[in-house]
């Protein structure tokens, strides 16, 4: 296994650029054809998993103690260094297997992207990398003498959920929690996840379970550094911290909201509703004059129609009484009503 980015060797090196290449790549394109962040990320962490894979099954190394390990994830005990200072970001794209990579995946795919149509995608990656190097700073404060690679995309996934709970605990996410599927509040899913997390901690600390492989201590890092830094990033984004939209009970948020109903961004597009889609969006104008109906008709909007522009799927963003339509590919091609 090799130690450092200076010990590797030719080939070695030749493999580590194109680590490089395919991790960027996604976020070039996302920049170019201004399309999500939180996806193009998810491809990323999958292509490197991938090159990581397959480099093992040519090796015939398994994938957590291949070379690129040794020579890329977080080492306390040598991070003292300047030259090794890379491992802060090239740890967050490792992966030990394909169960550590898409338990990462999935939460930043299903909590990352609404979090992105919140704060929108510059901000996003703030707190993205906020969140692994929170994690990782966590790692080696808590474990300053080790020298066994710690790596993953866990401390930024917790990130994520941080800044989220900071900025808009009750929005409602689809999540799987508690054995069901299902829309949840993000602060249940911190709950029931941060809660997690704390309990093993303190069964490691009591000596009721044993040290395991899984850096808890890199969640609960990248976590707070997320959450007590999220609202500061996320302001000037295009959704204000803590904004309940709709939630107020006077009769003037509501008759705004109501009068937005009348465009039509389909029409304006030139790609004009039809069948289904339009008996939704014309039962959505005569019977969304309250939040809990306008929900149910906008979320069934969303199932039976696309974006006007990409073409691409449609998202019901809600928090608290508030609900609206947004492209799951990026909120600037539509956000509605």
């Amino acid at each position: 296994m090799s130690g450092s980015l200076m010990a590797l060797e030719s080939q070695e090196m030749v493999v580590g650029l194109l680590f490089l290449i395919v991790a960027i790549s996604p976020y070039v394109s996302a920049k170019r054809n201004d399309t999500s962040f939180a996806l193009a990320t998810v491809l990323s962490l999958m292509l490197v998993a991938f090159l990581q894979f397959s480099n093992s099954f040519f090796s015939g190394v398994p994938m957590q103690f291949d070379w690129p390990i040794g020579a890329f994830g977080i080492r306390p005990a040598i991070m003292g260094d300047p030259m090794e200072s890379y491992r802060f970001v090239s740890s967050a794209w490792l992966h030990a297997d394909w169960i550590h990579v898409l338990s990462n995946i999935l939460v930043i795919a299903l909590v990352g992207i609404p979090l992105e149509q919140r704060m929108g995608g510059r901000r996003w990656m703030a707190v993205y990398a906020i969140g692994f190097m929170g994690g990782n700073i966590a790692w080696i404060l808590s474990h300053p003498d080790s020298n066994i690679p710690a790596i993953g995309a866990s401390g930024a996934a917790f990130g994520l959920l941080g800044a989220y709970m900071a900025c808009w605990p009750d929005d409602e996410v689809e999540f799987p929690l508690l054995f069901l599927i299902r829309a949840w509040p993000i602060w249940v899913i911190v709950f029931v996840r941060l809660g997690l997390e704390v309990w093993q901690m303190y069964s490691i600390q009591s000596g009721t379970a044993g040290e395991g492989t899984v850096a808890h201590m890199a969640h609960v890092g990248g976590f707070f550094l997320a959450y007590s830094l999220a609202q500061t990033i996320a302001r000037g984004g295009p959704h204000s911290p803590g904004r309940e939209d709709g939630s107020g009970s006077s009769t003037g948020p509501r008759s705004f909201e109501m009068s937005r109903l009348d465009s039509d961004p389909w029409m304006e597009s030139g790609k004009p509703l039809e069948g289904q889609a339009a008996k939704v969006l014309s039962r959505l104008r005569e019977e969304g004059d309250e939040p809990e109906t306008r929900r149910a008709w906008l979320e069934e909007l969303s199932e039976h129609t696309i974006c006007p522009i990409c073409d691409g799927e449609i998202v019901a963003m809600v928090s608290g009484l508030e609900c609206h339509i947004e492209c799951n590919i990026s909120s600037k091609h539509l956000n509605w009503p």
